[in-house]
């Protein structure tokens, strides 16, 4: 018996930062509906990381998490402990953007934020998307710049390389994240979107100043724009579109928390506002992974469908009002439509797709 004891004691704790803690004190708080310290959370989530929890723990720690609700305090400690264990790069580029949605919207959708992602680059502005294969979707923005022959760097010299050559950089997250392999296992298990899901976009290694994150639920868009006012943002947009999309959509109103440093602004994107409304949900749903990269070619040469034209348009839009402050929305939006129905204007600087 005391064998034992001293067994489910072993399993149950774990040392961080020199000091012994122990994970049923947390897990009791958050089955309780408490919420944890930014500290505690740190505390758990680099124990997750560096694999000092068994997989039912870990298991019962996100879903609990998720069932109670993350808190930013709770947001921000993960992201903490994510961010110590990454390589981080230090850009000399310092205006860069990234897009980057939480997946988890289920809609098996084209890849919409990173054509956006290639459109601005395209005219000139640098972008550097974090990214992976597909989850939620039939066709995963690493899927998409896979097609493209755009590589895939490792290292911050190519990093600079790819932004020098194509005003564009992709980082692979398992190139950049390696000890979110240890908690891989557990995600695929519980099946389910988790606070992961969220960190995903707040997790970029270069740790850009300008953002457009998607949400799926509405319900962390407080919480999204908190840790990025804590992150001093010069100026990035939460956005939650309708029918539960994680991108502004064109079939109705969505919904952006606007954070420009320590100041924050809800408004609502109406697509009939900038003649960018579509009735066709059909038409930005992907079937296959093939047809996925098919509607992404289509869409890069201007010859998309109407609906996913209005989508690409409404999400570069508010892009470009995030990087060009003294351009109002309705310019943003106006110029964005031009774009894609240019297309991008020198196709073969990224592919024969």
């Amino acid at each position: 018996y005391l064998v034992l004891v001293r067994y489910v004691n072993i399993l149950t704790k774990f040392i961080v930062g020199g000091r012994i803690m122990d994970i049923k004190a947390s897990l009791k708080k958050i089955l309780e509906g408490k919420h944890l310290s930014e500290e505690e959370s740190f505390e758990c989530f680099s124990a997750l990381f560096d694999k000092k929890v068994t997989e039912a723990q870990a298991g019962a720690f996100l879903f609990g998490l998720k069932v109670k609700r993350e808190t930013p305090y709770e947001l921000n400690g993960a992201i903490r402990a994510a961010l110590k264990r990454a390589k981080l790069l230090k850009l000399k580029e310092s205006k860069i953007i990234d897009t980057c949605g939480t997946g988890g919207d289920g809609k098996g959708s084209f890849n919409c934020s990173t054509a956006v992602a290639l459109f601005l680059a395209d005219m000139g502005y640098k972008v550097v998307k974090h990214g992976n294969r597909a989850v939620s979707s039939k066709c995963g923005s690493a899927d998409v710049v896979e097609k493209l022959n755009i590589p895939f760097p490792k290292e911050e010299l190519e990093v600079e390389s790819s932004l020098n050559k194509f005003n564009f950089a992709f980082l692979y997250a398992p190139y950049f994240h390696p000890s979110f392999k240890n908690i891989a296992p557990v995600r695929k298990s519980l099946g389910v979107p988790t606070i992961f899901n969220l960190m995903g976009p707040l997790l970029n290694p270069a740790i850009p100043k300008y953002q457009l994150i998607g949400v799926s639920d509405p319900k962390v868009m407080d919480a999204m724009a908190s840790v990025l006012k804590e992150r001093k943002i010069k100026r990035a947009a939460v956005i939650h579109g309708a029918e539960g999309f994680d991108e502004i959509t064109p079939f109705g109103p969505s919904m952006a928390m606007v954070v420009e440093g320590e100041r924050t602004e809800k408004i609502f994107i109406d697509p009939k506002e900038f003649n960018l409304f579509s009735e066709s949900l059909e038409e930005v749903l992907c079937n296959t992974k093939e047809d996925a990269l098919a509607k992404m070619k289509q869409t890069l040469l201007g010859k998309a469908p109407l609906a996913i034209k209005n989508m690409v348009s409404l999400n570069l839009g508010m892009c470009i009002f995030l990087l060009e402050e003294k351009l109002s929305l309705k310019e943003c939006m106006d110029i964005a439509k031009e774009k894609v129905n240019q297309g991008i204007v020198n196709i073969r600087r990224f592919v024969e797709c």
